[in-house]
């Protein structure tokens, strides 16, 4: 199939011609004319297959015709809102590019910055609005935004915007917005408490996924390291500089602990930095670009952060904390390994992320392999841990202490015992 297949207006044909763009990808195939047919949608894809496209050529294609004259009073027409300013930026850029030659006018709007040139751009009058929450509620409540006229509204990674604290945020957006919308929702996963929680505030909506959540990438090659909780740093960087990685894609569970490995890199002479909730736009957007251009090796980010994130030729991606969510795996290492090239997806694993590894494996349906040949493994008495979660093996541990043997001395060992079967449970 081709795009001029699709029933496309001419200039937005035209604008696709412009980007070299000829045949849709699955997702743009099958999504576009269940848009186009005004139908609610959800939409699942892994990253980087175009679903940004998938949703916003058939919403310009009909915003053309409502919008109509560029002399017509400018209304909030559609709301796409994302959960990353990163993301909104981008998302932002796509409509400007396949909208070029339409009179169709978008404005983006995002927290962490100064809300003044945002709200001067809304009070030009805007057809398209692209937000992060928190913003848009504001801007809202100051008396910048109507909602009243909307057409679309848009949720691109749904699967965070309702799991990752944003639920509440879009609840309240949902009930500003008219009953009569189209909505549609875009992801990378969609667990199915998501999709259930989803179907409350979608009419009869139509489900394409394309590739399903527990595939990975085919040419990306996968590792896993058993390490120490507190001996992942150094082993982050005894992997880039004995194996030259560069180019690195680095993912931590917190904030706090992207900046732990950012500063233990640089002490030891690795340019590096790290994008978060708690950096300025400005901050994250000149570290992407600095990592983008190569002027860093690595990048550590969260999962919210990193959204939307579009790195072409990402050679390495390292899961320095394994995700408590198995799909956010598949999401995670599918940042590699694009369009064709190869890629290599490294994951550390504690002892307290076992039970998620079993989880991952289970979902991709896979054993990941085990990288023996390091100099961090688990301590001696975990040598015989199983990546699967299962117990160690601790027979032949203390059986003077679960005896109640005395040593040489009379002394009972029955209280280390005791303290000995603790540990144990704590460990799992």
């Amino acid at each position: 199939m081709k795009f001029e297949d699709l029933n496309l207006l001419k200039n937005i044909q035209q604008a696709l011609a412009d980007e070299g763009y000829e045949n849709p990808t699955p997702i743009q195939e099958q999504a576009i004319p269940v848009i186009l047919e005004e139908n609610d949608l959800v939409g699942c894809a892994q990253t980087g297959t175009g679903k940004t496209a998938a949703f916003a050529i058939p919403m310009l294609n009909i915003l053309h015709r409502i919008v109509g004259s560029a002399k017509k009073r400018k209304l909030i027409r559609a709301l796409v809102v994302t959960p990353t300013r990163e993301l909104a930026l981008q998302v932002g850029e796509s409509f400007d590019t396949y909208g070029k030659y339409t009179n169709i006018r978008q404005v983006t709007i995002f927290g962490g910055v100064n809300q003044t040139p945002q709200v001067d751009q809304l009070k030009k009058g805007v057809d398209i609005l692209i937000a992060t929450p928190g913003r848009l509620l504001d801007l809202h409540k100051q008396g910048f935004v109507d909602l009243d006229h909307l057409h679309f509204l848009v949720l691109d990674e749904a699967d965070q915007m309702l799991d990752m604290g944003f639920i509440n945020d879009v609840k309240k957006i949902i009930k500003l917005t008219p009953d009569n919308r189209q909505t549609l929702l875009f992801s990378a996963t969609m667990p199915l408490p998501i999709r259930e929680l989803a179907d409350t505030f979608l009419t009869n909506p139509k489900y394409v996924s394309v590739t399903p959540i527990s595939s990975t990438a085919e040419k990306v090659k996968q590792q896993l390291y058993l390490v120490d909780k507190a001996d992942k740093r150094k082993l982050l960087y005894h992997l880039i500089r004995n194996e030259n990685l560069k180019n690195v894609l680095v993912f931590t569970r917190t904030k706090h602990g992207a900046d732990n490995v950012v500063k233990a890199l640089k002490k030891n002479g690795v340019e590096a930095g790290a994008i978060h909730g708690d950096k300025s736009q400005s901050a994250r957007q000149r570290m992407l670009d600095a990592f983008k251009n190569k002027e860093i090796s690595v990048l550590v980010a969260t999962d919210i952060a990193a959204r939307g994130i579009d790195i072409e030729s990402l050679p390495y991606v390292v899961n320095f904390d394994l995700p408590n969510i198995p799909e956010t795996y598949v999401h995670r290492i599918g940042r590699t390994g694009r369009a064709g090239n190869s890629g290599l997806a490294i994951s550390f694993c504690g002892r307290d992320e076992l039970p998620y590894l079993k989880d991952i494996e289970k979902l991709i349906r896979m054993k990941l392999k085990v990288m023996e040949e390091h100099p961090y493994p688990f301590a001696e008495q975990d040598k015989e841990n199983k990546p699967e979660g299962q117990k160690p093996d601790l027979r032949n541990k203390n059986k003077n202490a679960r005896s109640g043997k005395s040593k040489p001395g009379g002394k009972s060992n029955s209280r280390k015992s005791e303290a000995s079967k603790k540990k144990k449970k704590r460990w799992y």
